[in-house]
């Protein structure tokens, strides 16, 4: 039954994408004649219904062909997110909760649904570390694009003095692996913590002990998870996030050695960002990979992220040729 299951998502999923083809098709034929009859009337109200379908065209076409760059073999899985602040202290802590907005918008854009599984407050405001998990058809694909560390350029709210200040904070992304991937974890290496919840999760999660943390021993994962009604489901949503973590930097890595499968580990700081966010002296938010700018910072912390990933995966796919 679990079987036929998958098969039965996999031909919708399929099918979807010939159907979403086989409608731009239909819709370029449809614009050809919208574009003669434009030519033949010559007014300006045929010129802008054309302009109106020319654009909703070109947004589908590219929203497709975009698709066609995600071919690694988990992009089509859910996403866990994990953001941590970096240097900058409160200021930091604050960045990483508006990034935690920022991402929430973008995948609600997309249709997305997002469930927060961990939660650290910060000391003053904002936010430690947070993850959540965004799932939908793709999710990894796209948000594996915005891993690394994210710097914020701005007038500190929080200095009484309006001086500028520049805040760091981490993303790591990883793919959500299913049951029917198998990975053997000993119970000798973990160990497991309980404590109690606090942040997001309701009301429930601040009475009990019934946080989970999981510390893989051999190679020094830690993952988290406390908003689940009870110590079994945190465990188990835990266990999870692990495999999948076990599971990525093994892919990524190829490599047995504690130092190699944990990966490249750089500071949460100067030189290592991979966007910087300028709301003072200028607006900007450029991507230092692709070196791709956008000059409305509102619109970028609303979660208008898909031209930094839509540059990014095209730059990709040219230097894997």
């Amino acid at each position: 039954m679990e079987i036929s299951q998958k098969v039965l998502q996999k031909t919708k999923q399929l099918k979807d994408k010939l159907e979403r083809y086989e409608n731009i098709c239909q819709a370029r034929e449809d614009l050809l004649v919208l574009a003669d009859m434009a030519l033949e009337e010559g007014d300006e109200d045929s010129a802008a219904e054309l302009e109106n379908e020319y654009n909703i065209f070109i947004e589908s076409y590219n929203a497709l062909n975009l698709e066609t760059l995600l071919s690694g073999p988990y992009d089509k899985n859910n996403a866990i997110l994990t953001l941590h602040s970096g240097a900058g202290g409160t200021e930091a802590q604050d960045w990483t909760q508006m990034l935690l907005r920022m991402y929430t918008r973008w995948a609600e854009r997309r249709g997305y649904s997002i469930k927060i599984l961990d939660y650290l407050d910060g000391d003053e405001a904002g936010v430690k570390s947070v993850s959540f998990q965004i799932s939908g058809l793709n999710a990894y694909g796209y948000a594996k694009c915005e891993k690394g560390i994210h710097r914020l350029v701005r007038i500190s709210p929080f200095d009484a003095s309006g001086r500028r200040h520049t805040s760091f904070a981490s993303l790591d992304v990883m793919p959500e692996f299913n049951d029917e991937i198998e990975i053997t974890i000993k119970s000798e290496d973990l160990r497991i913590d309980t404590y109690r919840a606090s942040g997001a999760g309701g009301q429930h999660v601040n009475k009990t002990d019934s946080a989970i943390r999981i510390t893989h021993i051999p190679t020094g994962i830690v993952v988290s998870c406390q908003t689940e009604r009870s110590q079994f489901q945190n465990k188990d949503t835990a266990m999870k996030m692990l495999k999948s973590k076990l599971l990525e930097v093994a892919e990524r890595e190829k490599l047995d050695k504690l130092d190699d499968i944990r990966g490249e580990v750089k500071d949460i700081g100067w030189g290592s960002q991979i966007r910087s966010y300028v709301f003072h002296p200028y607006s900007m938010v450029k991507d230092h990979r692709t070196n791709h700018e956008i000059g409305n910072t509102t619109a970028v912390m609303d979660g208008e992220l898909d031209e930094f990933i839509n540059a990014y995966l095209i730059q990709s796919a040219k230097e894997n040729k």
